[in-house]
């Protein structure tokens, strides 16, 4: 049988929401004031954002832990746009992947980005689906 996630989300009145996780935390959802709610929790387009940036961050931490590598610190940037029509879709994301450190391994690091971007992230092929994806990876020593 093929895998599943079950999500319960409530409404918590006005534009607020709270979704359960398989992982057993909580996360609320709500709208901007423009839109009628209190910005009391995530938008959800951006949390698909957050989505796409923490699978592909699990990989390429997964693959540096793996492969032994130096690095004191790394953040994924993404920078989506989207369209004027509705429903209002994200059709670009530029994912930019920074490595901060002295001894940057770049070959094993570039790897790692592009096995998460090619091959493992399942987030990553569903956005593919509806998106152009561009990728760029910073080398930042210190």
């Amino acid at each position: 049988m093929a895998e599943t996630n079950h999500i319960t989300t409530k409404w918590l009145g006005n534009m607020a929401f709270e979704s359960n996780n398989p992982s057993g935390h909580n996360l609320r959802i709500d709208a901007s004031p423009e839109d009628g709610g209190e910005s009391s929790g995530f938008r959800p387009k951006a949390l698909m954002l957050s989505g796409l940036a923490g699978c592909s961050g699990l990989d390429v931490a997964s693959l540096i832990k793996k492969m032994k590598l130096e690095v004191d610190d790394f953040h994924i940037e993404t920078i989506a746009s989207l369209t004027d029509e509705h429903p209002r879709y994200y059709d670009t994301v530029k994912l930019e992947y920074h490595f901060h450190g002295n001894n940057l391994d770049e070959k094993k690091l570039q790897r790692a980005v592009d096995l998460s971007i090619e091959k493992y992230c399942g987030v990553m092929e569903m956005f593919r689906r509806f998106a152009e994806l561009k990728v760029e990876t910073t080398f930042h020593k210190k």
